[in-house]
């Protein structure tokens, strides 16, 4: 896109080595190293968008959105200027590195921001439409990057997606975003037949599509999946959706990330397993809520 569109400039906070060197030689003098100063980073970039260009800013999540918050709020969202914030890592991904290099509240951090739309990728192919889409839009992006998914016959990037239909009656739909959802598709066999899961991958969410609301009044069983914290994430938002558009009684159930519950570090499959959003914890989770007959009336 960069080497067909002399608009484009990718401003890095030092890093991106042994990954960005491409970039590097097909953009020139239009990428550029800012250095480890992502506060003045971000206010370039709102500079460069206010004199018609479109910069892309890179770094490790909590760098690119928590450091500099006061100036993506103040420089770019509050002059909707179309700054497209590129972060790598979300969630527990540079895993043991610990907290610091951690992003469980980014989601909602962007989210809430003016202005600004947030693009969560499931596949690599998502990170490709995501850019696309990106790029032609006027405002400020947010895209969370991670490992991607190498599930195969995903639909094509979109807000709502059906990712795994239930082989026969669905007893729960599992609501989730990012690739965190990936860790559905190595439950047993039979538990994940009995689930329907979709995936959401851009915010703001301002509606439930009426295929997944037909199925959610029928299997009156939800989960939601995310790796970010509880509090202004997914969940809470789509919590509040349905009780605008459902009108009937559901049962509930919402995994996230809720920090360092031990106060350990360890990898990225290490922290999704201790917050319930992987391997055995997170069958258990799932299978114990299934079980529970419908409480409503």
């Amino acid at each position: 896109m960069a080497v067909s569109n002399e608009r484009i400039v990718f401003l890095t906070g030092d890093l991106g080595f042994m990954a960005l060197e491409g970039v590097k030689e097909a953009m020139g003098e239009r990428f550029i190293n800012a250095g480890v100063a992502e506060q003045n980073m971000t206010a370039m970039a709102a500079s460069l968008a206010y004199e018609g260009f479109i910069p892309f800013i890179y770094s490790i999540s909590p760098f690119i959105t928590l450091r500099p918050y006061e100036q993506i709020r103040n420089d770019i969202c509050l002059h909707n200027l179309p700054v497209k914030i590129i972060a790598n890592g979300g969630g527990y991904g540079y895993g043991i590195m610990g907290s610091t290099h951690h992003n469980i509240e980014d989601i909602g951090a962007m989210r809430i921001l003016p202005n600004m739309k947030v693009f969560v990728p499931f596949t690599g192919e998502d990170v490709q439409s995501a850019l696309q889409e990106m790029v032609t839009d006027k405002s400020p992006n947010y895209l969370r990057l991670n490992l991607a998914s190498v599930q195969p016959d995903i639909a094509s990037f979109a807000q709502w997606r059906k990712i795994k239909p239930a082989a026969g009656k669905a007893k729960a739909v599992v609501i989730a975003t990012g690739t965190v959802a990936d860790n559905l598709f190595t439950l047993p066999g039979d538990l994940l037949n009995s689930l329907e899961v979709w995936l959401v991958s851009k915010f703001p969410v301002t509606t439930i599509p009426a295929e997944l609301l037909a199925l959610i009044k029928e299997t009156r069983h939800v989960i939601t999946l995310e790796e970010h914290q509880g509090q202004c994430g997914m969940h809470e938002t789509l919590a509040s959706l349905l009780l605008k558009q459902l009108g009937v009684a559901i049962q509930y159930d919402t995994l996230f990330a809720s920090g360092y519950p031990s106060g350990g570090y360890g990898s990225q499959q290490w922290h999704q397993e201790e917050n319930n959003l992987a391997g055995k914890n997170l069958e258990n989770r799932i299978t114990e809520f299934i079980s529970k007959p419908y409480a409503g009336r």
